[in-house]
């Protein structure tokens, strides 16, 4: 028997607005082009994908099942401009076949700069799924599922979390398969879920390419591919952006049709033996193998699964060195009344101003120039750096 855990990732910046080394107002975020960009993925991603979700749960009497997790920055944009969607969210929690994950409210790299700002970032976003679901996150997955010995012990310690969703790294797992549930070295107490890159991909970025071998792909091939992995695992951990579905893989590449195929197949490719789980219910169905060591941090971002994305130049190093040495002056000025600069500073601790100031070339560098809404990186780096000065400024400037 093979257990599918599909798991999306719900995400989108408040993007900077054009920032001069002449400006000196508070109000940094764009948000014409944000509201601009949020309803044209809602138009095309969130409000067909999400409806389409909650009609194949029904329609197969809640065994197909899914899970998510959706940064408190995408919740914000929602409630403002698509708060259909998040209705249709809500019916999905309702539903009791849907699972929202724990992580950082900011969608932040807080977890390797900043202990006390991470936990704080997780309480954020713990009570908003509270308030808004109803549920209590019992499974984390942080930032693009960034994930390291230290990261995961840093979790642990949370005492929330039975789980950690994590990138199936080849050079970590060796000759092991993803397919089976490991755990943290040192304690049994946090179970580790592993991302199966290949067939992830095979949908995520695969799908619609025409020079792929397997072009065109049909949900009953794939359903296929998935029972194979009986005898060398019990859970195909399917992870991908949520935007796959319309936005990174338009409507008329079949994805939709695809996906609303896919759990009838995988319920017939052998009756009785294929199922979807929630990702908590894969963490209490199966005991962990054995340990997954990762003693530098990885990432599911680029052909090197590391954090080249968001740290590989100096300019990217220095943005974040900068950010994170505001946090103690920021957090005093806040509490002094000034809350508002709080959380500009934590909107600036969203991973992608990190990931726009990217300078990798060939396959990875196209992906990077695809998400940034800049004509460059070093454009980048300085419209970010003259929005962090005037942050300095403010709280410097603070009685």
């Amino acid at each position: 028997m093979t257990a599918v855990c599909f798991y999306f990732q719900v995400h989108q910046p408040f993007r900077l607005r054009r920032y001069s080394v002449f400006s000196n107002d508070p109000f940094y975020f764009d948000n014409d082009a944000n509201r601009e960009i949020m309803e044209k993925v809602t138009e095309k991603c969130y409000r067909p994908a999400t409806s389409l979700l909650l009609d194949l749960v029904r329609r197969h009497e809640g065994r197909f099942k899914i899970s998510f997790s959706m940064t408190g920055v995408v919740l914000d944009q929602f409630e403002a401009w698509a708060p259909d969607v998040l209705e249709t969210f809500q019916a999905l929690a309702a539903s009791g076949s849907c699972e929202f994950l724990g992580e950082t409210s900011h969608h932040s790299l807080t977890a390797l700069f900043s202990p006390d700002e991470f936990r704080e970032q997780v309480e954020l976003h713990r009570r908003r799924m509270v308030d808004l679901f109803g549920v209590e996150p019992t499974v984390f997955r942080n930032t693009e599922l960034i994930y390291s010995n230290e990261v995961g012990e840093l979790v642990a310690e949370l005492g929330d979390y039975q789980a950690q969703l994590c990138e199936g790294v080849d050079r970590h797992l060796g000759d092991r398969s993803p397919n089976y549930l490991y755990e943290l070295p040192g304690s049994s107490s946090l179970k580790l879920l592993l991302k199966n890159y290949r067939l992830s991909d095979d949908i995520a970025f695969r799908f619609s390419d025409r020079n792929w071998s397997e072009w065109p792909m049909k949900a009953e091939t794939f359903a296929k591919w998935i029972d194979r992995i009986n005898g060398d695992g019990m859970v195909c951990n399917l992870f991908m952006d949520y935007e796959t579905f319309g936005e990174h893989q338009w409507k008329d590449t079949g994805i939709f049709d695809f996906l609303e195929a896919l759990p009838e197949m995988v319920f017939d490719v052998q009756p009785g033996e294929n199922e979807f789980l929630k990702v908590s219910e894969a963490v209490d169905r199966f005991e962990s193998r054995e340990p997954y060591d990762v003693p530098a941090a990885t990432s599911w971002a680029d052909q090197e699964r590391d954090l080249s994305a968001w740290l590989g130049n100096a300019m990217q190093e220095n943005a974040a060195s900068e950010l994170y040495k505001l946090e103690g002056p920021v957090k005093a000025t806040a509490a002094r009344g000034d809350e508002h600069v709080l959380e500009d500073w934590r909107k600036l601790t969203t991973s992608d101003h990190l990931y726009y100031m990217s300078t990798k070339f060939w396959a990875d560098g196209d992906v990077h120039t695809y998400f940034s809404p800049y004509d460059s990186p070093y454009d980048a780096y300085i419209n970010f750096m003259n929005v962090l000065d005037n942050i300095r400024s403010r709280v410097a400037n603070d009685p």
